[in-house]
């Protein structure tokens, strides 16, 4: 038998390295016993010894990775937690390193290193406390000084920020009575200094849950709402974004183990949660707010009141704000911004009330719950609309078209009430503005309903005709032309089942295009043109008339960029149209046949939606610049970009990659780094689609350069939750293939993917009976085989793993073969202990290899050298059993050959005939 290897024989070698001062080989032997060990406990002495290694060569982030899987083993190991100290003080983590100093101290309390480093650490944290102190106290003198130059104040109150961004600067301010002076800041009326002390807040806040609570009963709730109230939208959206790192501070509790010292007597923080989502509610009909601060307040009640999961079984938090502040967030739907005296809104509010208000009834769990809420909303639109007053009559109306684009469910029973569908017709021909426009809007949000549209068609149609002809004014005539689209397009994409007459729907279109256009008319009635044309974008005539007018096209993008976030939904659903990215169920062929013989009606596909027209109109998108309106949209803090909105986002952006040459240009205006959110918040299906965007990018392009830094790692789970059973069969090879492309980039992005649970599910699709499937899910464990933990797999002798790669590198299909070989060959060189169980796999195990080695195909010959050299240095047995078949007459031919293109299987091969003579298997010819 060849040498042996075993993992304490290389442990012994490099700690005799160690002691004679070569660290390098040390490293060396210490990395190989890893490869081969599976024993706990050795692992962990020999994590331990390489991290002296790392430290001696001053790569101290590996020092501490090392170091702490040792300890991950056994906490009580000294040796390991010192080793750690040291590689944490190099790094500046102070801290850590002086906790770890602090427990090998009180172990051992006689040891002088553990004493010295501890007074070392203890020294220079005192020297960075007082340098950030009196830095602290510099900038506090600056800001009480009224008399100070401004902008030398405004320099000290950015300086606070950078301060609160690190934990000793946080803790410096907060120690000295830094939040006093924070207030003083925030009743400043100065909008630069309200900025800083925001923004210094939120530094002192982020992940602490003790200060994060002192804070609230310090400042106090009344004091930030007050400022989220701010008319000007910096000051409010910085607030917001204060109070929701308030809110994330509560709920989540300390996130950094280094800020936990004091965790355990802190009190619970939901009373102080109640108490801030009490104020929020109390700012919804309050008229002091702003239109930004009570987007802002719905914002927070949308991202804090709801289960994050249904798998958590309590709702109590949504039930106790239907309670307190159901009545109160319908007086914000219900508000008709052109009455006069009513509460300040922005474009956004009635949608961003229409998310709140679906979010809540889709936390509900039973249907007592569910009643509950219908009969409060009822309850307050019958209340307001039995008044006599006609302001009251347009609240009810406006409350119902908000809750129809809500939960539409509670919006068709308060529609059904007692005379409102009636006054709603009657309203849409008065002659007041107003009240004609809050009428139409009703009616349109009532039209999408299946349960209203065909009474809406009856009796709508002609009046909505007559609107759209006879109004003189635009921002009723837009309405009216939404309502008709609405109802023109309820055949959706059949071509077969237009509702006008042909050539009416280009007319519409065209005047939608014309007011999207017209940059004199306010943006929402522009919004209005684009609700339009997302209707009759199901017409493919439509579709390529839109796509052909780029002015059209760059003022819808424009708008989705801009301030009106309601208008996401309508750019998203646009697009989808116009990419065909909508499911389309294909009949079959037989049901057809069936149903024409029936005289039943078949669905017909419009020529101009095949997928060539589909191509072209994909190509003029991305020249107005879809890519760059796409980006924006995801950015979009707001509730109006719904789940759903998300899942449009997904659908157009996997259009657009669709074809190989555009993903380049795709990814360089930041298509792929758009992707990244929509896979982790969207719906099922958009999760989907936007991990397949992904996949298609991933395997084409740089990974490393299309999602630069940390994201590349990001991507992983996505392609990850493609290889599921019920995913279709292309998104599986997809995802192998760009998984295949990820694992060869590092060792970090291999165990990325082991870690998400990847290797079993590749497994199972090497036993895929499609081809190109098979073969893909090998090519990607060729790639992991790189990694040690799956080499450990291939170790088990209760496994078929290794049978089926030598049994694949034996198949017809040369992809397939490629990549099982070249799995045997990663695998027989990094473990020499795998040599000797091939035999054991199948008898033709050497008529396999011999096969590989006669190929025409150059790279199959490489891989069957290599896998031969890898067995002869392995095990002198096997060599000898190799050297008495045919494969020596072979590898002499392979050995001779003077290519230059084959220069690396010559080497490989003359490397087999030195090592036959070496062990004496043959003679040598000189």
């Amino acid at each position: 038998k060849g040498e042996l290897y075993d993992s304490s024989t290389l442990r012994e070698e490099g700690n005799n390295h160690f002691k004679a001062g070569d660290v390098e080989q040390a490293l060396i032997c210490y990395t190989k016993a890893l490869k081969i060990s599976d024993c706990r406990s050795e692992n962990a002495v020999l994590y331990r010894n390489r991290a002296a290694c790392y430290l001696k060569l001053e790569d101290f982030t590996k020092a501490e990775a090392d170091a702490t899987k040792a300890l991950d083993v056994d906490q009580g190991d000294i040796k390991a937690r010192f080793r750690r100290a040291q590689a944490l003080q190099k790094l500046g983590w102070l801290d850590q390193a002086f906790m770890d100093a602090q427990t090998c101290a009180q172990l051992e309390p006689k040891n002088k290193a553990f004493q010295d480093l501890l007074r070392q650490l203890g020294a220079q944290i005192q020297q960075k406390l007082s340098s950030t102190d009196s830095q602290v106290q510099q900038m506090f003198k600056l800001l009480l000084d009224s008399s100070a130059p401004i902008s030398d104040r405004q320099k000290a109150a950015q300086n606070l920020v950078v301060l609160s961004r690190e934990d000793a600067g946080a803790e410096q301010i907060f120690r000295n009575d830094g939040v006093k002076l924070l207030q003083n800041l925030l009743d400043s009326q100065q909008e630069e200094l309200i900025l800083s002390a925001l923004r210094t807040l939120v530094g002192l806040c982020t992940g602490h849950q003790s200060r994060t609570m002192a804070i609230v009963n310090e400042v106090g709730m009344d004091r930030l709402c007050g400022v989220m109230a701010s008319a000007a939208s910096t000051v409010s959206l910085s607030a917001c974004h204060l109070l929701q790192v308030m809110f994330e501070a509560l709920t989540e509790g300390m996130k950094k183990e280094i800020r936990g010292k004091d965790e355990a007597i802190l009190p619970e923080p939901s009373r102080e949660l109640r108490s801030m989502l009490h104020h929020l509610i109390d700012m919804l009909p309050a008229s002091s707010v702003s239109g930004a601060g009570r987007d802002s307040a719905i914002n927070l009640l949308v991202k804090q009141v709801p289960r994050k999961s249904l798998k958590n079984p309590d709702n109590s938090l949504t039930l106790w704000v239907i309670d307190q502040g159901l009545k109160k967030i319908l007086e914000v739907a219900g508000t008709v911004p052109e009455v006069e005296g009513g509460l300040p809104l922005t474009d956004n509010t009635p949608m961003s009330c229409s998310v709140l208000l679906n979010k809540l009834y889709d936390d509900l769990k039973s249907d007592k719950e569910r009643e509950n809420f219908n009969k409060l909303c009822e309850e307050y639109v019958q209340r307001h609309f039995g008044s006599s007053d006609m302001e009251n009559k347009l609240r009810a109306i406006q409350t119902v078209s908000v809750l129809l684009q809500g939960p539409s469910d509670v919006g068709n029973r308060t529609l059904e009430l007692s005379g409102v569908m009636d006054a709603v017709i009657s309203l849409c021909a008065s002659e007041n503005i107003t009240q004609q426009q809050v009428a139409v809007e009703a009616l349109i949000h009532a039209a999408g309903k299946a349960k209203r549209a065909s009474f809406i068609t009856a009796n709508g149609v002609a009046l909505l005709k007559d609107l759209y002809k006879k109004s003189e004014n635009d921002r009723i005539r837009v309405r009216a032309l939404v309502g008709l689209c609405k109802l023109g397009s309820a055949g959706g994409t059949d071509f077969s089942m237009k509702q006008f007459a042909e050539g009416s729907t280009l007319k519409l279109t065209k005047q939608c295009r014309k007011w999207l256009c017209n940059e004199a008319l306010p943006p929402t009635s522009r919004r209005w043109a684009i609700e339009g044309l997302a209707y009759l974008t199901l017409d493919a005539d439509v579709k390529e008339d839109l796509v052909e007018d780029k002015k059209a096209l760059q003022a819808m993008f424009e708008l989705a960029k801009s301030e009106d976030k309601t208008v996401l939904y309508a750019v998203g659903s646009t697009l989808v149209n116009c990419t065909n990215s909508y499911d389309v169920e294909k009949p079959d062929p037989q049901m057809v046949e069936l149903a024409k013989y029936a005289k039943q009606h078949v669905p017909e596909e419009h020529p101009k939606d095949v997928q060539s027209f589909v191509e072209k109109r994909v190509v003029k998108l991305l020249e107005a610049g879809v890519v760059s309106a796409m980006v924006c949209m995801v950015k979009q803090e707001s509730p109006a970009l719904t789940e759903a909105c998300r899942e449009c986002i997904a659908r157009v952006i996997l259009a657009l990659v669709e074809r190989q040459e555009d993903r380049g240009l795709v990814v360089a205006q930041g298509g792929g780094k758009a992707l990244l959110p929509l896979v982790s918040e969207s719906t099922d299906r958009g999760k989907f689609k936007a991990a397949q965007a992904l996949a298609k990018i991933t395997i084409t392009s740089n990974p490393e350069i299309a999602f630069p830094g940390e994201r590349v790692y990001e991507v992983v789970r996505p392609l990850v939750s493609l290889l599921a059973l019920d995913c279709t069969m292309l998104q599986n090879f997809e995802a192998l293939m760009a998984l295949t492309n990820l694992a060869g980039i590092s060792e970090r992005l291999r165990l990325k993917i082991i870690k998400e649970k990847a290797v079993p599910k590749i497994e199972g699709f090497m036993f895929e009976d499609h081809d190109m499937v098979r073969a893909a899910a090998t090519e990607c464990m060729c790639n992991l085989a790189l990694s040690t933990e799956v080499q450990k797999l291939y170790l088990a002798t209760d496994s078929d793993r290794l049978k089926l790669l030598v049994l694949y590198s034996g198949e017809d299909d040369e992809r397939l073969r490629k990549a099982a070989s070249g799995t045997l060959a990663v695998l027989t060189g990094e473990m020499p202990e795998l040599c000797t169980c091939i035999p054991g796999t199948t008898s033709h195990w050497l008529e396999i290899f011999q096969a590989l080695l006669l190929s025409e195909n150059q790279d199959l010959r490489h891989r069957g050298v290599v896998i031969i050299m890898n067995l002869m240095q392995a095990d002198k047995s096997l060599a000898e059993k190799l050297m008495e078949s045919e494969a020596l007459e072979i590898l002499s031919v392979l050995a001779k050959g003077d290519n230059p293109n084959q220069a690396s299987i010559q080497k490989a091969a003359q490397r087999c005939l030195d090592l036959a003579i070496e062990y004496g298997c043959v003679m040598s010819t000189h």
